[in-house]
């Protein structure tokens, strides 16, 4: 294993790259601001015939999250397509029409129903469980589920999570989201289906609509994920067969802070499989 640098440029990274498949919360925006850098640089990736697809744990379909980047101030120009987990859960939600749900997350995701045949229901009554998020994630951690989710076990529910991330950066803060609730579910001996990072089917979903965009398959080794969580974006890409540029702005900030390069040990340490390289932020 050899020591780590950080990049200073994407451009620098992508000469034998095609696809790029790039995190958006914490590589893009941090949840109030879009990072007019990384935009750029993904945006000058396109414009030298790269095809950008942005996968999210959005727990919103696509257009809602197009709709919040444009509110940021991400132009539609800066990627191809965006694959969210909320897409993927709302597939699930299509394949068992009419059963009972009780949902967990903030009103601000009720667009993961949009035009779905979902019949909501109490806990007690429910078939399985949603979560999308956590209710009030300014005050809540999944610490305030707990006797819920026992609840739920003894009911032997599944429990949907609709976003694996534990957390997100909200500007200088780091909330808790439904995979804080889907993890501590699962210890408590429930069942879990995820969807997002670091699972699989977003990865495929996210190739198939690179391959519809170009006109032909690309080989693995030509892609290029960009993320800032270990254990999601880092994870995911390693098991779907692809390199990883880790952006050390986001979550994972404190341990980065103040360091230039890192040696094996460290390497192995914070990342077990190391990515490709890493950057501060991403800018072209």
């Amino acid at each position: 294993m050899t020591t780590l640098r950080f990049a200073e440029r994407l451009r620098d990274l992508v000469g034998n790259t095609d696809i790029v498949l790039s995190d958006i919360w914490g590589v893009v925006h941090n949840g109030l601001v879009a990072f007019p850098e990384a935009c750029e640089a993904l945006h000058m990736f396109r414009a030298q015939g790269g095809t950008v697809i942005l996968i999210t744990n959005a727990p919103r379909p696509a257009d809602s999250v197009q709709r919040q980047l444009r509110k940021l101030g991400v132009a539609d120009d800066t990627y191809d397509a965006i694959v969210s987990s909320g897409d993927l859960t709302r597939h699930f939600v299509a394949g068992h029409p009419g059963q009972k749900v009780f949902w967990i997350g903030p009103e601000r995701d009720s667009s993961i129903h949009r035009g779905l045949d979902v019949v909501h229901s109490t806990l007690e009554q429910a078939d399985y469980i949603i979560c999308t998020g956590l209710f009030d994630d300014e005050t809540e951690s999944a610490e305030n589920y707990r006797d819920m989710l026992l609840q739920a076990r003894e009911r032997k529910l599944t429990l949907i999570c609709a976003n694996p991330d534990i957390v997100v950066e909200r500007g200088d803060r780091l909330i808790y989201c439904a995979g804080a609730v889907a993890e501590l579910y699962r210890e408590l001996g429930g069942e879990v289906i995820f969807y997002g990072k670091p699972h699989r089917p977003i990865y495929e979903r996210a190739i198939e609509l690179a391959t519809e965009r170009r006109g032909h398959a690309t080989p693995l080794a030509r892609v290029l994920a960009i993320g800032d969580s270990v254990r999601t974006d880092l994870a995911g890409a390693h098991s779907f067969g692809i390199d990883c540029l880790f952006v050390t702005r986001g979550i994972h900030a404190e341990d980065f802070e103040g360091i230039d390069q890192l040696d094996p040990a460290s390497v192995k340490e914070l990342f077990g499989h190391p990515p490709r390289a890493l950057t501060r932020e991403l800018r072209w």
